[in-house]
């Protein structure tokens, strides 16, 4: 059963998101206000270092956790209400060179045209602190300025940056959310069309996988879901698509052919319209020999894991992080149970059922 405090966001995101979003606002309009949102969930986060890069051309900042940050995070765990406006300014150098050793690469969601590594870096952060990884989170260019493949091309030029600098594949671990998640399973198509080495892994937070935006859940999900909306889903897709079809493999991977990818780890919450775009990538994926795990979070809504306050986010979280720590140190232990996994032979069916009750 879902907490009291995931419900009571639920509640905040279909007043302050679903009621009021226009999904017709001018995109630097719709930015501005996103963005004005995603303060009001951060805090100064004094144990999270921020540095900007430049990862071939692609504005970003590495994300990274010290190791005297405090362990007790529960200041965190509020309510909306009783968050404070967080420090735009970020006190930091520029760094060129990333060095190298275990990172993640991380692509944010915003349906292609909105959100920036400020509204992801406290979600990325944490998720740091659970994998002991440091964090690339890139700036990716957006839409309508910006259509498909210009995202698809920056968050390439910023994996060849990762490895031209010293970072080796099976070090390097890929996570999105929403369409970032979308963008994650981009970047793998691409790199394995370009006969590119794969990174170890990817994990995948509600990832939006189909722009034809056919799911089942589309529809029977639409009043459920607190927080996305179907016209607004539309109106991204033809933002970020333009004159290409949203059919098209790269950009909507359930058309894809997924055989050669590395694992997957997919978590989507059970309110979500984009339900059906997990069920259906985890199931292709399972059909084409990858390794693929799905956790479906009962009454959960779209990207439950940004927001601290609740329960399941922090459960979430720590299993985003075994599973991303696991795969990058596969040679030296074995994948954690934590996290659960359906083989590829194991049904659709089952799978949902296992991964229910695994987040209950």
């Amino acid at each position: 059963m879902a907490s009291w405090q995931s419900k009571l966001t639920s509640l905040f995101l279909r007043a302050a998101v679903k009621r009021k979003i226009n999904p017709h606002a001018n995109p630097a309009d719709a930015r501005a206000r996103v963005d004005r949102m995603a303060a009001r969930f951060s805090k100064n986060q004094d144990w999270i270092k921020v540095t900007p890069v430049s990862a071939n051309g692609v504005p970003g900042e590495w994300v990274e956790v010290p190791e005297d940050a405090p362990q007790d995070l529960s200041a965190l765990e509020n309510m909306p209400g009783n968050l404070v406006q967080s420090d735009p300014e970020i006190s930091a150098t520029p760094d060129s060179n990333p060095g190298s050793g275990k990172v993640l690469l991380y692509l944010h969601g915003g349906g292609y045209i909105v959100c920036s590594p400020a509204t992801h870096r406290l979600m990325v952060a944490r998720i740091c602190r659970e994998a002991g990884l440091k964090a690339l989170l890139i700036d990716y260019r957006l839409a309508p300025e910006h259509p498909f493949p210009a995202a698809v091309e920056d968050a390439e030029a910023a994996y060849r940056w990762l490895l031209a600098a010293g970072h080796k594949p099976e070090d390097i671990v890929v996570a999105g959310d929403s369409a970032g998640g979308g963008l994650t399973m981009s970047l793998l198509l691409t790199l394995r069309e370009e006969n590119m080495p794969m990174p170890a892994a990817a994990a995948l937070l509600s990832p939006w996988t189909d722009l034809a935006l056919t799911g089942w859940t589309m529809l029977t999900h639409a009043r459920r879901d607190p927080m996305l909306r179907l016209d607004s889903a539309s109106l991204a897709v033809r933002h970020y698509m333009q004159d290409t079809s949203p059919t098209h493999p790269i950009a909507s991977s359930i058309y894809a052919d997924l055989t050669g990818l590395p694992p997957l780890y997919v978590q989507v919450g059970e309110n979500e319209i984009l339900l059906d775009d997990s069920r259906r990538l985890v199931s292709r994926a399972q059909a084409h020999g990858v390794e693929s795990s799905l956790e479906i979070w009962p009454g959960m809504p779209h990207v439950f894991q940004a927001f601290p306050q609740v329960p399941e986010s922090k459960r979430a979280i720590e299993g985003i992080g075994t599973f991303l720590k696991a795969q990058v140190n596969r040679s030296a232990s074995a994948p954690a149970s934590t996290s659960p996994s359906t083989s590829p032979a194991t049904s659709p069916a089952a799978a949902q059922e296992a991964s229910v009750e695994a987040a209950e």
